[in-house]
């Protein structure tokens, strides 16, 4: 299978996979999730994006129906039904289950819970070597009285409408900005600033997601001696930038060339962002799996090659 899906311990192929129709992650967006890859197929930063995930769905009241370790199987499960001997990507999702046309949670008596693993798609040669443009969004960032950026929850439509004007103007990603005008994050990652050979990023009082790459970010700039730090940013601080960067999930540090009309770092990621970029591929790469992990890891893979390939803040959201 292309794609592979266990909802419930039950994996299906992609195209076959079903939730009920009266899932309340599908009529009310009511539930949270997790992204993260697999380097020689293992999870990377799992214990982060599992304390990340659980955090989320206690601050919806939501009932976790797996423990780690429990989760760690069903992971493992689910690569292997995929039959791909290479990386994949993981989508760990979390649903209040379903229920009956209301917003008590009592009436949902259990949540559903969603894996989803499919192959790597890696970033594209010409973004790694050019870079990608972003757009700075009209939509601003979800203020977090009404939506905590402690939340990875189901319903992304701010970061949709962002991105959708993003699309329109032919950038890769939209840069939102919080009701003060300050730098949150991106639509879909973190976004860094150089400054006089130093990596800033938006405190997470600006409004956005704590980003697990993010946070990484901060171990991989001490390994490879680049200052990473936390600074409030305007847009003034674009117009004097010497390089941007983007961190995630799915595209690790990714250089941003352009913003609107402006051009960055000549048309391609500068030296602090290609020294960041390398640093975090080989700890990525090289970053150790707890004993017990790997060997049910080891045991996991295909036999038979693949057909084809708590701390407060201001705003929201990720996929980081």
């Amino acid at each position: 299978m292309e794609i592979a899906v266990n909802v419930n311990g039950r994996i299906r192929d992609g195209r076959e996979a079903t939730v009920p129709a009266l899932d309340y992650g599908y009529l009310f967006g009511d539930g949270v999730y997790e992204t993260l890859r697999t380097y020689n197929r293992r999870p990377f930063l799992l214990d982060r994006h599992l304390a990340r995930f659980r955090a989320s769905a206690d601050q919806l009241a939501l009932p976790m129906p797996l423990d780690a370790a429990a989760w760690e199987a069903q992971i493992i499960e689910t690569m292997t039904a995929l039959n791909h001997d290479g990386d994949v990507t993981i989508r760990l999702l979390l649903t209040r289950g379903v229920g009956d046309f209301t917003y008590n949670p009592a009436a949902c008596p259990s949540p559903t819970a969603v894996i989803i693993v499919r192959p790597v798609a890696e970033v594209p040669a010409t973004d790694v070597e050019h870079g990608i443009g972003i757009r700075v969004s009209p939509v601003i960032r979800n203020h977090p009285r009404a939506l905590s950026p402690r939340i990875k929850s189901n319903n992304l439509l701010n970061n949709i409408l962002a991105m959708q004007e993003a699309i329109r103007y032919g950038a890769s990603e939209a840069l939102l900005l919080n009701d003060r005008g300050e730098l949150t994050e991106c639509a879909q990652s973190n976004i860094f600033l150089v400054l006089d050979g130093a990596a800033l990023t938006p405190p997470l009082e600006a409004g956005l997601l704590e980003g697990v790459t993010r946070n990484f970010l901060f171990e991989v700039g001490e390994a490879a001696e680049v200052p990473v730090r936390e600074q409030t940013l305007r847009l003034e601080h674009l117009a004097i930038a010497d390089e941007l960067f983007i961190t995630s999930t799915t595209r690790e540090v990714l250089g941003v060339t352009r913003v609107d009309e402006a051009e960055y770092s000549h048309g391609r990621p500068g030296p602090v962002t290609r020294t960041l970029a390398a640093e975090f591929r080989r700890l990525a790469v090289r970053s150790e799996t707890p004993r017990r992990y790997v060997s049910r890891l080891d045991a996991s893979r295909p036999t038979t090659p693949p057909a084809d390939r708590n701390r407060p803040g201001y705003g929201h959201l990720g996929r980081r």
